[in-house]
């Protein structure tokens, strides 16, 4: 009697552990599946449901092998691929087009600003664009080796004396263009003036970039800004290839809603292109294609376009007229660097144009720093002054009441040129320049006060 009893008590004690364990186990369970998202299936990060942005972001990387393989790919190919998942992301986007035109400043298409697509990163572009920019030696010898040789090595040492807030980005980021999309919509600049090279062609430290101007163009129009093209130096630069590299870029996105067309005097609306180092070439190859006399004229063609070239020195001004360009622009952002680039000389420039029914388009910018990758070049440093410096080329340039200002840049990140967020960041041996005590956002803000500032003496101006 005395063994079952112990027997019976025993295994009572033993379902009593053995329910508490499962209840225990339940309430594991239960309290898991709570928080856990719904909408993660099998295999996704946890938590990845809370991160709307983060979850965007990984579709990006399910497809990034299509753009590792582009080089391989024909140029429709590589184009198509980019299309498809920039057209995706939007789709993904949580923001309607009526929302954004509430909360964004209204487009200014008097302000102009330099935006370059020319950053890769591995994850988009298998290696490092840009980011990893080399040290430019100095053309003396003996001033080139007192100074450090070599390249950078990104993530942590870029090309650069700021550090984006997003990052060594890649220009094939979707997520990267929407966000500069809307800093530049922010900014209310209403104007995309884009770095281009003919397809296949690129500067000696980038790669081909046309690819990508559908997909400008798509989130350009989403933010309701426009998008002209800055023609770079390509090699073999002439008349006979601008007209074929014109034509190509109106025949290709001129259909587009976000390609720019600029109102003239006379009411015709004409595509602009801002030719940069256009005086590398002689005024009369120029004429050829921009004078209506000339061998290769574009002039009351279906591609006659405003032609925009860049004006380093005086003399220039009389090669620009000879050569049959619209207008000029002063591009550096370094007052005294050039005498373009000297606030000081904008009356005279202006009044020059006037009189030859040229454009005259100042180049404003909020400083300038390119030692990171041209250490010898401290004495052309313009320090931002927290910001004084960018409204004083702001007050030069509305004192001679320019058409269209040019901002340079959105993205000049070698040059410290930009006004794209930047945040303080300190690695090893580097320390990088910021924005404080302002926020990451401060030369977007002026810029938006300066263009509210510009329409309202335009106004005034008109009357």
């Amino acid at each position: 009697i005395l063994n079952y009893d112990i027997m019976a008590r025993f295994r009572r004690r033993t379902c009593i552990i053995l329910l508490l364990f499962i209840l225990f186990i339940c309430s594991i369970m239960m309290a898991l599946k709570t928080l856990r998202p719904d909408r993660a299936g099998f295999g996704d990060p946890f938590g990845l449901g809370l991160l709307p942005e983060l979850q965007q972001r990984t579709v990006l990387l399910d497809s990034k092998q299509n753009l590792l393989n582009r080089v391989q790919g024909d140029t429709v190919t590589r184009a198509s691929n980019l299309h498809s998942i920039a057209v995706n992301t939007m789709k993904a986007s949580m923001s309607p087009v009526k929302k954004l035109e509430e909360e964004l400043s209204s487009p200014n298409y008097n302000f102009h600003i330099f935006y370059y697509t020319w950053y890769g990163n591995p994850q988009f572009d298998g290696k490092y664009v840009h980011w990893n920019h080399p040290l430019l030696p100095h053309w003396d010898p003996k001033i080139a080796n007192n100074y450090p040789k070599g390249r950078h090595n990104p993530p942590e040492d870029i090309g650069a004396n700021f550090y984006p807030e997003l990052g060594s980005y890649s220009s094939k980021d979707p997520t990267v263009i929407e966000a500069h999309m809307k800093q530049m919509r922010s900014a209310s600049t209403g104007v995309i003036v884009l770095s281009w090279y003919p397809p296949g062609m690129a500067d000696e430290n980038g790669e081909p970039t046309d690819d990508l101007v559908p997909v400008v163009l798509d989130y350009a129009h989403k933010y309701n800004l426009k998008v002209t093209f800055h023609i770079e130096p390509y090699k073999d630069r002439d008349d006979r290839s601008m007209y074929h590299n014109v034509k190509y870029i109106i025949d290709r996105y001129g259909s587009h809603p976000a390609f720019y067309r600029h109102k003239t005097s006379t009411g015709r609306l004409l595509p602009m292109f801002y030719v940069y180092d256009s005086y590398v070439t002689i005024p009369e190859i120029w004429a050829n294609l921009l004078t209506v006399s000339g061998s290769q004229s574009i002039r009351n063609t279906p591609y006659d376009a405003l032609f925009i070239a860049l004006l380093v020195e005086e003399r220039h001004k009389h090669d620009i007229h000879r050569s049959g360009f619209d207008g000029m622009y002063t591009y550096f952002a370094t007052n005294g660097f050039s005498y373009g680039s000297s606030h000081h000389n904008w009356a005279s420039l202006k009044a020059f144009c006037d009189s030859n029914n040229l454009m005259f388009i100042p180049s404003v910018g909020p400083g300038y720093i390119d030692t990171s990758i041209r250490p010898w070049n401290n004495h052309n440093t313009r320090n931002r002054v927290n910001g004084k410096y960018y409204e004083t080329a702001f007050s030069a340039a509305l004192l001679v009441r320019p058409e269209i200002i040019s901002i340079t840049s959105f993205n000049e990140w070698h040059e410290g040129t930009q006004i794209e967020k930047a945040v303080p960041k300190r690695t090893g041996q580097v320390v990088y320049l910021d924005y404080k005590p302002h926020k990451p956002n401060v030369y977007l803000e002026l810029t938006q006060k300066w263009s509210e500032k510009y329409r309202k003496e335009q106004e005034q101006w008109l009357m």
